[in-house]
């Protein structure tokens, strides 16, 4: 008898029959807020009628185009609606499936355009589980380990991080500047340095926002020596932090940047974009893959880049955002076990800590199987899983906030009775 791997364990006990908007059905009829939207992924929500019927009429006249041997229709679209909301200067792209593929596509292009081999990562950053991916990934072990070695010429740096430290924002990110210069001067030379990748906002990492200061900071220094910046936009990007682009609250322009996730309303589609001279400087042959920009995900992603746009999805996620913050803030004030409550737009997190102040994962993880119970679906995240996280659909209206909000309110003081006298 064949089952899944035992390491396929689901974050919840739902079996899903079906999706629609910011709701998730289980097989039993019950109805489920899904503040997980497939971790970032189903930006316009469960299927989306728009998406849906680009899906469907594509199915029926083209399913499989693979693009490095014919061009289709819904690619050249895809180029083009990207076009429209992609940062100035940043007008090639490349397209292949997940994540993890489109970071390696960046590293390796920005190893080929400078001629050099590392590459510099911020602590806390998540970036994929394949290996280059993962060698690039420090957010838990549980995404590095046990399959060393690892790809070399990976070189850490700090990214600031304000609670962990217990420092203000400007003293942390003073600090991330300073630590960079210094590794730049003690393991990784800037002429051995190609690039250094950062998240907008650490994703599994704990929904740690980067900040202006930072990002800035990031950008004069590639100037300077010589190597490329790029955003891993694959969770921020689409919408979700309240900007079309995680980086657009930091005013800075990335070399290359990474997308995913929500790209596609739930199909399979990422890519990388960076300028046409700088996309030039991949080798041949360098570029390509069998199902990447699938004709059906391309025609997808064109429905759902069109539906953020004539529904406004962006200043909604910034909108509902500060409504579903508010109530979060409003139920940490009087919960002693909550830390902080962190994130940008509709990508949110609540740390909760021990009397101590250390990680205390145990009551994440009671609290987040108590919002089942209230019909809510949230996930884990942060080193310890002592983050609580929340990323609804970009759809989600006032009324469905509330509702969290109420939920969520319920789970925490469910969660958290009697954890003092622990």
């Amino acid at each position: 008898m064949t089952a899944l791997s035992p390491h396929l364990r689901q974050a919840t006990p739902v079996v899903a029959a079906r999706g629609e908007g910011v709701h998730l059905y289980g097989e039993d009829g019950r109805r489920y807020l899904d503040f997980t939207a497939g971790i970032g992924v189903t930006s316009t929500g469960h299927c989306h009628p728009k998406v849906v019927a680009a899906a469907q009429e594509q199915v029926g006249t083209l399913i499989h185009g693979q693009y490095t041997t014919v061009m289709h229709e819904p690619l050249r679209r895809l180029v083009d609606k990207l076009g429209e909301v992609l940062p100035a200067g940043l007008d090639s792209l490349f397209f292949t499936n997940s994540g993890s593929e489109a970071v390696e596509a960046a590293l390796r292009l920005a190893r080929q355009a400078t001629g050099r081999p590392n590459v510099l990562v911020c602590h806390g950053g998540f970036h994929g589980r394949t290996v280059a991916a993962a060698s690039m990934t420090t957010s838990g072990v549980r995404f590095r380990s046990g399959f060393s070695p690892l790809m070399s010429g990976v070189v850490v740096t700090p990214f600031p991080t304000p609670f962990r430290y217990g420092w203000d924002e400007e003293t942390a990110t003073r600090f991330a500047l300073k630590e960079l210069d210094y590794t730049l001067q003690t393991i990784s030379s800037p002429d051995d340095t190609a690039a250094i990748i950062v998240e907008p906002v650490l994703g599994e990492g704990g929904y740690v926002p980067a900040n202006r200061a930072f990002i800035e900071g990031l950008r004069e220094r590639a100037d300077r020596h010589g190597f490329l910046l790029i955003f891993d936009e694959v969770q921020t990007g689409v919408g979700r932090t309240g900007r079309f682009w995680g980086h657009d609250h930091f005013g800075v322009t990335p070399d290359i940047l990474v997308t995913a996730k929500g790209l596609a309303s739930g199909f399979p589609l990422s890519g990388i974009a960076a300028s046409e001279e700088l996309m030039a400087k991949a080798w041949p042959g360098s570029q390509g893959g069998t199902y990447g920009a699938n004709a059906v995900a391309c025609a997808a992603a064109c429905a759902t880049l069109d539906v953020v746009r004539d529904e406004q999805l962006v200043e909604n996620a910034e909108a509902m955002g500060k409504r579903l913050r508010h109530g979060l803030e409003a139920v940490a004030d009087r919960t002693p076990g909550i830390g902080d409550v962190r994130g940008l737009g509709l990508m949110l997190a609540t740390e909760f800590v021990t009397e101590d102040g250390s990680p205390d994962p145990e009551t994440a993880a009671r609290v987040q199987r108590a919002a089942i119970d209230e019909g809510l679906l949230l996930l884990l995240c942060g080193a310890w899983n002592q983050v609580v996280r929340m990323i609804p659909a970009l759809v989600i209206d006032e009324a469905g906030v509330d509702e969290g909000l109420q939920a969520w309110a319920n789970a925490v003081e469910a969660g958290t009775s009697g954890v003092a006298d622990r």
